[in-house]
């Protein structure tokens, strides 16, 4: 198990920056992206990336479980996508004459839901379940889904042609979103200069293997949060109630997804203890999908969630 110093500021464990470190050769210029991805994990949350097509979203999803050593499966939405094609299907065997279960790719510990919203609602929905409580129930039966178990998902703009806008109880499930965005100059001529030349992500290394994770999140869900840092927590939730920007405020769930959040961030900084900081640096991802703005468009959300961090007084 890895222990966790009580400094200000130690860095990353050391396993932890061989995998910021590997994912960043493979995903160049997008540092604090793949931190927010790795905290999502360790803090036992689903993640939701959104972005255009080309950007890294897949490759960022196959480095990250690749290099947590995590089984991997790939589920392609598209318009005809049963939900029997991810939870899997029974078959009947003329030798025993009986049904035989062949579980679907969500039987796996990280499952890319790859532009999930090309799928339809319907199909949307059998993850649900999965996503909630770690088992899939097919054709009367309940099956216990892998431990450790994550759904990476990837969505296009809901502007594009032939999505289906998930709906905002699916998007709850989703403990953070973030977006990868076009990589600046210097990012985008190393990625030219070198693209042919780079390893895949299946060539990445093994770094850890899914028997750590449970006692890494184990000590993330430790990382002490203070009353004072629960009170800050507090006044942002209200904050949102009250904001005429918001169409609506952040949910009791979203502020416990906040907290477990901070605590993986803080943990991936080497500290045993949240600090406002630390909520600062995820409040974005973990809000965003949660709040519909009056404005649209993806900056004028982020104005309006860092106008809310500004105008909230750190206890």
């Amino acid at each position: 198990m890895l222990k966790t110093k009580p400094s200000l500021h130690s860095g990353p464990p050391r396993p932890f920056e061989q995998i910021l470190q590997h994912a960043g050769q493979i995903i160049f210029g997008k540092s604090t992206e793949i931190r927010l991805a790795l905290t999502c994990l360790l803090a036992n949350g689903h993640l939701l990336i959104e972005d255009l097509p080309g950007m890294g979203k897949t490759t960022l999803a196959h480095a990250l479980a690749r290099l947590l050593g995590l089984q991997f499966s790939r589920i392609q939405f598209t318009s005809d996508l049963l939900p029997a094609d991810i939870t899997g299907v029974s078959i009947f065997e003329r030798d025993t004459s009986e049904f035989r279960f062949l579980p679907g790719p969500v039987f796996a510990q990280l499952v890319l839901a790859d532009e999930i919203n090309r799928a339809t609602p319907k199909t949307q929905s059998a993850l649900l379940e999965a996503m909630e409580e770690g088992q899939v129930t097919a054709e009367g039966q309940t099956r216990p889904l892998p431990h450790p178990f994550f759904v990476i998902a990837t969505q296009n703009p809901a502007h594009q042609i032939g999505t289906f806008p998930l709906p905002e109880s699916q998007l709850d499930r989703f403990l953070m979103r973030i977006e990868l965005g076009y990589p600046d100059r210097m990012a985008e001529r190393a990625l030219l200069a070198t693209g042919s030349q780079r390893n895949p992500a299946n060539e990445l290394p093994c770094l850890l293997s899914p028997q750590d994770l449970p006692a890494i999140q184990h000590e993330v869900a430790a990382v002490h949060t203070a009353a004072p840092l629960i009170d800050y927590v507090q006044a942002l939730l209200e904050a949102t109630r009250h904001d005429p920007a918001f169409q609506h405020g952040l949910s009791p769930r979203a502020g416990l997804a906040l907290l477990s959040a901070a605590r993986a961030w803080a943990w991936l900084d080497g500290r045993n203890m949240v600090v406002p900081d630390d909520v600062q640096a995820v409040l974005p991802a973990v809000a965003r999908h949660r709040l519909r703005t009056a404005q649209q468009g993806s900056n004028a959300q982020i104005e309006d969630i860092t106008r809310l961090i500004r105008s909230v007084a750190i206890p």
